[in-house]
């Protein structure tokens, strides 16, 4: 026979506080003293009850989930940020209800989710979102804060890193080892990204007399793959590619093994963000290293004091990174 379920009600009445006490001795960050909270448990212990958090988030108005929107899981650097946001999230007592959107913009449907959970935040990360999703989710008290890019046009807090900056510091970098003919490798033309590093690539690289060549890629290996036998099959090849992330990047170091040209030595080759496959021994890439978990701890933070003012920030944060040499450039 099943054994019955235990309810708060029950641990309440044993311990002889309000069924909302029960609720907040099970809330991470709940104002309760230590006698009451010990009471509580020991009265939970003794029934062997387990706290719903539904139930418990009905009682506070309080859900303690976030929501997630994420387009490119693809992509190993968001599978790393969805992992490190959910552990960064769950130690300050929240969970994260994850919506996989397949278009390029976030769609209604997919933030009615967020609505009918509850959600108290969101976090967009390479998903795009219109003002007005913005708006109603603002109506509804949901603050949102945009992770790895920034929008203009949205009134929103984000958090990046410094592309512009970087992508000046990777151009000064591959002068500084020699080289005079480069070429980059975009990403999606429409994300905040991709432009910053290219713009900051480029307008360095330019005010130096060198104009550098653009291909066009999608952040993906596949698009970069083919990018770069464009670029490695010109009558004037260059002699290293910046790819727009690490993916990119990897695309282009297979397109120059096809070729059976030598890296670095008949091209070099950089990479953007640094995870964990730029270090695998058969790619050894030079890239432009993202403080991914600075980024996610200053999100979690700039979003839980958003909840707590519940006011509408367009603040944008940006923060630096650094270079990673590895063996795809010169030493």
């Amino acid at each position: 026979m099943k054994k019955k379920s235990v309810n708060a009600m029950e641990v309440a009445k044993l311990a002889n506080v309000s069924q909302s006490t029960v609720s907040r001795v099970f809330t991470p960050g709940s104002n309760v003293s230590e006698k009451t909270k010990r009471k509580v448990k020991e009265a939970a212990s003794t029934l062997g009850y387990r706290p719903n958090a539904f139930a418990r988030g009905l009682i506070m108005n309080k859900s303690n989930m976030i929501g997630l929107a994420m387009k490119d899981i693809q992509n190993p650097f968001y599978h790393e940020v969805l992992g490190k946001f959910s552990k960064g999230l769950r130690e300050k007592g929240y969970h994260v209800l994850f919506v996989y959107t397949e278009n390029d913009e976030i769609q209604q449907e997919e933030i009615a989710q967020f609505l009918e959970y509850n959600v108290e935040g969101v976090i967009v990360t390479d998903a795009f979102l219109s003002s007005n999703v913005v708006s109603h989710l603002h109506e509804n008290n949901i603050p949102v804060i945009l992770f790895n890019r920034y929008s203009k046009d949205i009134p929103c807090h984000s958090v990046s890193c410094d592309n512009y900056t970087a992508g000046k510091r990777i151009g000064e970098y591959l002068l500084e080892q020699g080289y005079s003919k480069l070429a980059f490798i975009t990403g999606r033309k429409n994300t905040s990204t991709s432009q910053d590093r290219q713009r900051g690539f480029c307008e360095f690289l330019k005010s130096k007399g060198i104009d550098p060549v653009i291909e066009e890629g999608d952040y993906t290996y596949d698009g970069a793959y083919e990018a770069a036998l464009k670029l490695l099959t010109r009558e004037d090849q260059p002699e290293v590619i910046f790819g727009a992330n690490d993916i990119t990047a990897l695309g282009a170091i297979d397109a120059a093994k096809t070729l059976n040209l030598s890296i670095p030595e008949d091209v070099a080759i950089v990479g953007f963000d640094n995870i964990q496959m730029a270090s695998w021994p058969s790619y050894s890439l030079t890239t432009w290293e993202q403080p991914v978990d600075e980024m996610i701890e200053i999100t979690i933070n700039t979003l839980l004091i958003e909840m707590n003012q519940k006011g509408s920030y367009s603040k944008p944060t940006l923060v630096s990174g650094r270079l990673i040499e590895r063996n795809t450039t010169k030493s």
